[in-house]
């Protein structure tokens, strides 16, 4: 596949759009990706995030912990019916799905894996998307199945800002290229582009 990274800096984002929260989903290699991503974040910065990674289950219990290590961001698992709170990073509890209720609270569920994986991107994405609509950003990196390809067309049609990880770029190219195919994604990024998309997105959200 021939790189369709677009400069950030070429990019005529719409300044009236209020992103409310950012939802990013990865498999393998997100690890790595989401450390790169979110380590750049200041303190202050003030959008709620709201991660799945798949992971096995000993290592998913870890996530929070290894992200409050490396980021300035306050680092929180997911807890069933908690309100969203901005300046937040969120991950889903190893073992959940986790979605999002139109309240801005959280739901878990045990349900059946999808994508042979539970928690499920797509569950995540699907319910953000009904929930904040055209103030939500989704974003999909690297990994190695189809997991938040339908969720992420489900937030472009609600008038969502829809991002995919270059393809060339992802340390797996599976699950990005899954999700250009379901939905011309708004932008294609490298991550340190992506980082300075949240900058711009949050500084918007003023």
């Amino acid at each position: 596949m021939t790189s369709q990274t677009t400069a950030l800096r070429a990019i005529p984002l719409d300044r009236s759009r209020q992103v409310k929260a950012v939802v990013i989903g990865a498999s393998a290699g997100g690890v790595d990706a989401l450390l790169q991503l979110l380590t750049s974040l200041p303190a202050d910065f003030r959008l709620p995030v709201i991660s799945v990674l798949h992971l096995p289950q000993s290592r998913g219990s870890q996530l929070a912990a290894i992200f409050q290590q490396r980021t300035t961001l306050r680092v929180r698992e997911a807890a069933d019916k908690e309100s969203i709170c901005p300046a937040t990073l969120y991950f889903a509890a190893s073992g959940y799905h986790l979605s999002i209720e139109s309240d801005h609270s959280f739901s878990l569920s045990n349900e059946d894996q999808q994508h042979f994986s539970r928690p499920s991107i797509d569950l995540l994405m699907l319910s953000a998307a009904d929930a904040y609509g055209v103030n939500l950003a989704g974003i999909v990196l690297t990994g190695a199945n189809q997991d938040g390809a339908a969720g992420l067309a489900r937030i472009h049609r609600c008038g969502g800002l829809t991002v995919v990880q270059d393809p060339l770029e992802a340390q797996v190219a599976t699950m990005p290229e899954a999700a250009i195919r379901a939905q011309q994604p708004d932008l294609i990024l490298g991550l340190k582009d992506i980082g300075r998309l949240l900058l711009q997105l949050d500084k918007n959200s003023c």
